[in-house]
């Protein structure tokens, strides 16, 4: 069930990378970061409520959840500040890079992954799996190379920097995930994360306001706003009940996670209009041929 939870987030994932793109352009990146973690508070506070509260709206169903200790609460703060920070890298990157060449950046959140649950979980690959992860490898180094024919440098462009911090940062909280997800409740974490985010969001957007005044992107609203909380948010949790099973690995979870790409990469050729687009689709059969190397071997 965990595989299938995990291809549903990616699918997601690809559309909500879609709505970011679409809302950010020509628009103010901390207004709209602070709008989607607002919106994606509001659309779990019921459940925060019900569990807090003891008023058992949903009890017996799957968005039971029951209050927590403050060590609780102080793990998903971390995971917060973890998150709105890469959320932060990649929303300033996003607004200014085609989608097409971001999607491939990301692509390293895997690789990153695998290294770290290697390391900290003992988690071990069978062959097929270490041919996913190859193939995926490949793709991300042709991808990549796609970008230099549009004037692209890899290496002394800020919004690739930034792109790659969001990467990185991606990584660690997937790491954490794994380590949280077997202590917390997945609706319980979704639920305080949000609304964790969206007050540092709320503090930092104040500071901006105050010291740049007249000086910062101005903001206009976006019906792809909401879009973007709302397929994050069933994205999120679909990858959180995943990896809450015994059975998950994080390393196959965050692989199949980045099949997002596909998605992105083709409503970036359908609706931005993006270059080079027959080049980046060879690119991109790797990534399938990977995801499905993972999907088999995780199968034996």
């Amino acid at each position: 069930m965990w595989l299938i939870l995990a291809f549903i987030s990616a699918a997601l994932l690809g559309f909500y990378d879609v709505a970011k793109k679409q809302a950010l352009r020509d628009n103010s990146v901390p207004a709209v970061l602070l709008l989607n973690t607002l919106f994606s508070s509001l659309l779990f506070l019921p459940v925060i409520l019900s569990g807090e509260s003891g008023l058992g709206w949903f009890d017996g169903t799957f968005f039971e959840t029951r209050p927590q200790d403050l060590h609780a609460h102080l793990l998903i703060i971390v995971k917060s500040a973890i998150v709105l920070s890469s959320w932060v890298f990649g929303y300033i990157g996003i607004k200014h890079l085609p989608i097409t060449i971001v999607g491939p950046i990301n692509a390293t959140r895997p690789v990153l992954v695998l290294v770290g649950a290697l390391a900290i979980f003992g988690e071990r690959l069978n062959g097929l799996q270490w041919t996913g992860v190859a193939l995926a490898l490949v793709s991300l180094f042709l991808l990549s190379r796609s970008g230099r024919r549009e004037g692209i440098d890899f290496t002394h462009n800020a919004w690739i920097w930034c792109v790659a911090a969001a990467a990185a940062l991606g990584a660690a909280s997937g790491l954490y995930d794994r380590y949280i997800m077997h202590r917390l409740p997945p609706l319980f974490v979704q639920g305080w994360y949000n609304i964790y985010q969206f007050a540092m969001m709320a503090a930092a957007v104040g500071v901006i306001t105050f010291t740049q005044r007249g000086r910062a992107t101005p903001f206009r609203w976006s019906w792809a706003i909401p879009m973007i909380s709302m397929l994050l948010s069933a994205a999120d949790m679909a990858y959180f009940v995943a990896l809450s099973d015994g059975g998950a690995m994080i390393s196959v979870v965050s692989m199949i996670r980045r099949g997002s790409v596909v998605v992105s990469f083709a409503c970036g050729a359908l609706l931005f209009r993006e270059r080079n687009l027959r080049a980046k689709a060879v690119d991109l059969a790797f990534i399938l041929a990977g995801m499905i190397f993972l999907y088999f071997g995780t199968r034996q």
